[in-house]
């Protein structure tokens, strides 16, 4: 009996011995804020090489391939009517190449922009129910200056594919046309600026959900860790 309760006590003190320290290293295994900022960065940095990829074929993807601005898209088919149809298919293909022109040269803006970004709150952005969270983060407090920056390279690449005068053209004939009060601006390059930057952040919050959902889209270690963390957290409270 004796020797019984000796060994059920041996066992009671190697299991809560155990647990201790399976506590202790699960608290090890917690990752710091640092890492939880560079996991972060590391997904968006993925999601800005996916989006560089894409641009250089803009037009085989609807969030990047360019349309008309505004109301000047829902007369496209009047423009063809009008006998401006090869001009229209013109602007529309060299629109595209200027993008996709622009946006492998402004590569070094948006990693930098990336890489001067200040994550104090990192973990509630790790932890977020929103699967989206850090490139809202990353638009939020960088969309503005990125666009003041990319603006002058789509302006150099909009003119080198002499889209400005051929544009031009149409803008003219939409707004001494009487479409309903349509006017459009004489030039694209702030809305090519706009619609690039918009369809790069539309792509990193598509590569952003892939990585929160997907652990084969974790390509980096730390990656793999913060958000198997962040795996781990939802379901021990019960989020999505």
């Amino acid at each position: 009996m004796k020797i019984k309760q000796s060994v059920l006590a041996i066992s009671m003190c190697v299991s809560m011995f155990a647990c201790d320290t399976v506590q202790k290293i699960a608290s090890v295994l917690t990752p710091s804020n640092l890492e939880m900022a560079l996991g972060i960065k590391q997904a968006l940095e993925q999601g800005l090489n996916k989006s560089f990829d894409d641009f250089k074929n803009p037009q085989s993807n609807a969030l990047l391939a360019f349309t008309f601005p505004g109301e000047a898209q829902k007369v496209v088919n009047t423009l063809n009517n009008l006998g401006l149809g090869s001009l229209v298919n013109s602007v529309t293909a060299k629109a595209n190449n200027a993008i996709a022109s622009a946006v492998t040269s402004a590569k070094p803006i948006f990693i930098n922009s990336l890489k001067n970004m200040s994550f104090s709150d990192a973990a509630k952005i790790l932890l977020s129910g929103n699967q989206t969270a850090a490139t809202d983060y990353f638009k939020t407090s960088t969309k503005n200056d990125l666009i003041v920056a990319f603006r002058p390279i789509a302006d150099s690449t909009v003119k080198a594919q002499g889209i400005d005068k051929e544009w031009g053209k149409i803008a003219n004939a939409i707004n001494n046309f009487p479409l309903a009060g349509i006017k459009v601006e004489n030039t694209l390059t702030d809305f090519i600026a706009a619609r690039a930057v918009d369809g790069m952040y539309n792509i990193v919050a598509n590569e952003e959900k892939k990585i929160r959902t997907d652990i084969s889209a974790r390509s980096t270690d730390v990656m793999k860790r913060v958000f198997a963390y962040a795996d781990e957290q939802k379901a021990k409270n019960g989020t999505n």
